[in-house]
């Protein structure tokens, strides 16, 4: 009866459990012999059978700052953020000590490359076109692994601050230089509008004489303003004759 409790024991001591998002991956006598889980599942006991567990989630790895320098000789310090998930657990644990660890040193290598292989422009500007070519480089890295890489990013990318005042300047030159066209374009702008407003004028004298009276009165608007009234010789002439003729009238009367 003893022996039978013993031997009981022994058996239940082999019974293990595996969460939903765990696999075991099963060892006899140092083989390996196949994945169990999740669930309830029993191993030889006495050491017969051991297990490695893998979890299956996505795993968020940072990517420690790396100092670099770029294509156009700029150095620069990038970080980054890795997420991948163990698509298959017997080559995770078969193929490689330690996929996390292997994973991450292949991302920050490629990391330093694909920079590299960039201006510091394209780095500052390109960051999708970036990202895609490390993902890439990457996955086809640990593929044989059993490793899916799910996203990889970089975070942040610190230039030296001699760099920033000189890109900074470099900016401020671009924008005194757009204002620049702005204006040019507008003042061109308004020179072909008064041109045209001349050439309506010149054919019709009234239209001019309108405008110059607009004018004055815009002018006398304003407070403590002086006004000069600029009368075409036309109007002297006329005003020349009507006095005459209003002279002459009043000597016929008297007579």
């Amino acid at each position: 009866m003893p022996l039978l409790l013993i031997l009981f024991v022994i058996l239940l001591s082999g019974l293990r459990t595996a969460r939903e998002y765990e696999r075991a991956v099963i060892f006899r006598l140092g083989r390996y012999v196949g994945l169990r889980g999740p669930g309830l599942y029993w191993l030889m006991p006495l050491g017969l059978e051991r297990q490695s567990r893998v979890d299956m989630r996505v795993i968020t790895s940072p990517i420690e700052q790396q100092e670099t320098v770029t294509r156009d000789s700029v150095t620069v310090k990038v970080n980054a953020v890795l997420w991948f998930k163990v698509a298959n657990p017997e080559k995770a644990v078969l193929t490689v000590q330690n996929y996390t660890r292997a994973v991450e040193q292949v991302a920050l290598t490629s990391l330093r490359n694909v920079i590299g292989q960039h201006d510091l422009d394209e780095v500052l500007k390109s960051r999708d076109k970036i990202n895609e070519m490390l993902q890439n480089n990457v996955r086809g890295n640990v593929a044989e692994w059993g490793v899916e890489i799910e996203l990889l990013e970089m975070k942040d990318v610190e230039i030296p601050q001699q760099m920033q005042r000189v890109m900074a300047m470099e900016a401020e030159a671009m924008r005194e230089k757009r204002a620049r066209i702005i204006k040019a374009e507008a003042e061109l702008d308004a020179s072909q509008k008064l041109a045209d407003a001349a050439r309506l004028m010149i054919g019709n004298p009234a239209a001019l004489e309108l405008r110059r009276m607009q004018m004055v009165s815009e002018v006398g608007a304003e407070n403590n303003s002086t006004t000069v009234m600029m009368i075409p010789a036309e109007f002297v002439h006329l005003a020349n004759n009507l006095s005459t003729f209003l002279e002459g009238k009043n000597e016929d009367r008297k007579a």
